[in-house]
């Protein structure tokens, strides 16, 4: 059942509910299956703030809510989607296919941190040669800065970048340049402050266990409606966004054991949205390994994803140039481990459907300082594994400012929130370093606001010499593969990898690449000669 902002909200364990408006309370009258209705004769006009009450209590935002002006801990507001001013009408979207992914941080992106200060740098991407920007969640998350995955509101848009209408304007704006929109979406956990949904009901169960405690209530009793939250959300994204696209954060995490998989039911459900809208919608799972049977299709069994993200190429990659063998980087490290990320899984998926890269949040984020690739191995090795990447028949995907060489980190960062949650994500980050051998004092401070600031691109220094020169590279790199269809052709038998040495020879048709992995060199034969 899909619920009316406002004026429905599913509390199975209430059995008094009412709707908050300044200081008054209207009661609401249970219906089926949990829910509660408001009176139709009582109206909640577009802009009004309100909140819900369970059985007397203190007033809580809607789960369902679309806009928290005053954070998380505030009222709700009703929001008109009708009344943007979209520009977009002519927009047929972008099929993932053949396309060039880049990632970004709204906070970090620009330097006001905002989505207005973003749609000032969607004219470099164009010029770049990219297709699809891939956002970070922008759901509402306790606290001013952070990366979004500590969401608790997954309806609602984080207020500090802008707002539900500072959100349109982006997507309005990147399809006005030809850019498709993904946005990176978290349905295996909720933040943990600032998050209300419990009381309202069961959203998550102690039949499974996840990292973050209780599993997301996907198969347990009256977990129909929270699976209905979670579909209805990402109808709410694709229609009143006007997206291209999900990012399924961690799907592994969503513990599901009914006979209909909650990802196989999504996929269902945008497929169908894709066909109303007359236009491709991606939906693009993160896996910690690859997993061929995700994008396998349905009716061969699988749950029938677009793409997801796959690591390998990147672990062996990193592993190779940096010499770390820590944590995920152990079963990685020789050059066969980069021809096996290249040739792929031992099937006849088309490999497009794997989403492939040098860096990513997580993969510079997760670090202790937030260094980028190009800091650990210098511009040259850099790259050598940029051309790797976009010489491969996979999706490539690129990480905010790598094109340049950026110069500023990405640690991690939150807050400010809880001072108790604060310091315990303090001591957390700098005893988990620690245990490496990292100095206490060497780790930012994640609640501190300069480590977010320093983590905003400094674009004034992309015409700097070895930015400029790192720049030039990804751009031959992006025409080469635009101008020949050799480099997006993704099916297996279209990429031949060879070994020489510690060098690679990447043949695709006449295009040919060797990337010496000792010498951090990378040499393009196009077969032009003759």
């Amino acid at each position: 059942m899909t619920a009316r902002v406002g004026t429905r909200v599913w509390a199975p364990r209430a059995r008094r509910v009412e709707v908050v408006v300044g200081d008054q309370r209207h009661a609401m009258t249970p219906v089926e299956d949990g829910w509660h209705a408001l009176d139709d004769d009582v109206e909640l006009a577009p802009g009004t703030d309100y909140a819900f009450a369970l059985d007397g209590g203190e007033p809580l935002p809607d789960p369902r809510s679309h806009h928290q002006p005053s954070g998380v801990f505030g009222p709700s507001r009703v929001v008109d989607h009708g009344a943007f001013a979209w520009t977009d009408d002519d927009w047929r979207g972008v099929p993932l296919r053949g396309s060039v992914v880049y990632e970004l941080h709204i906070g970090t992106f620009s330097d006001e941190g905002t989505f207005d200060g973003a749609i000032g740098h969607l004219d470099h991407l164009v010029d770049l040669g990219i297709d699809i920007v891939e956002v970070m969640p922008v759901n509402a998350f306790d606290g001013e800065r952070g990366w979004g995955y500590d969401g608790v509101l997954p309806y609602a848009v984080h207020e500090p970048y802008g707002g539900p209408d500072g959100f349109k304007r982006f997507v309005d704006a990147a399809h006005g340049r030809g850019l498709g929109v993904v946005l990176d979406v978290v349905y295996n956990h909720f933040g943990p402050t600032g998050n209300h949904l419990g009381r309202f009901g069961p959203y998550t169960s102690d039949r499974h266990q996840t990292p973050w405690g209780d599993a997301v209530n996907l198969d347990g009793p009256d977990s129909a409606a929270v699976r209905r939250y979670f579909l209805d959300n990402a109808q709410h994204w694709l229609r009143h966004y006007h997206l291209d696209g999900l990012r399924l954060d961690a799907v592994h995490q969503l513990i599901d054991e009914s006979e209909h998989h909650l990802l196989r039911e999504l996929t269902e459900e945008v497929e169908a949205l894709a066909a109303h809208v007359h236009r491709p919608l991606s939906l693009i799972a993160e896996y910690p390994r690859t997993e061929p049977m995700a994008v396998t299709a349905r009716e061969a069994g699988g749950h029938g994803l677009t793409a997801i993200w796959s690591d390998e190429l990147h672990h062996a990659v990193h592993a190779l140039l940096t010499g770390e063998r820590d944590g995920y980087y152990a079963d990685f490290g020789e050059v066969d481990d980069v021809v096996a990320a290249l040739r792929g899984p031992k099937d006849d998926l088309p490999r497009d459907r794997f989403v492939v890269c040098t860096q990513n949040h997580d993969q510079v984020g997760n670090r202790a300082r937030g260094d980028r690739l190009v800091h650990l191995v210098g511009a040259d090795a850099a790259k050598v594994a940029a051309a790797v990447v976009l010489w491969s028949p996979c999706t490539p995907m690129l990480w905010m400012g790598e094109e340049w060489a950026a110069s500023t980190p990405f640690p991690y960062f939150a807050g400010p929130r809880d001072p108790e949650l604060d310091d315990a994500v303090r001591r957390g980050r700098r005893d988990e370093f620690a245990a490496f051998g990292w100095d206490p004092s060497e780790i930012p401070d994640p609640v501190d606001e300069a480590t977010a600031r320093a983590a905003r691109l400094r674009w004034d220094e992309r015409d700097d010499g070895a930015h400029a020169s790192m720049l030039d590279w990804y751009r031959r790199l992006l025409q080469l593969r635009r101008a020949h269809a050799e480099l997006t052709d993704p099916r297996p038998a279209s990429i031949d990898v060879q070994v020489d040495g510690r060098a690679l020879i990447v043949r695709r048709g006449s295009c040919t690449l060797r990337a010496d992995l000792d010498r951090h060199t990378a040499d393009l034969d196009l077969g032009l000669d003759g």
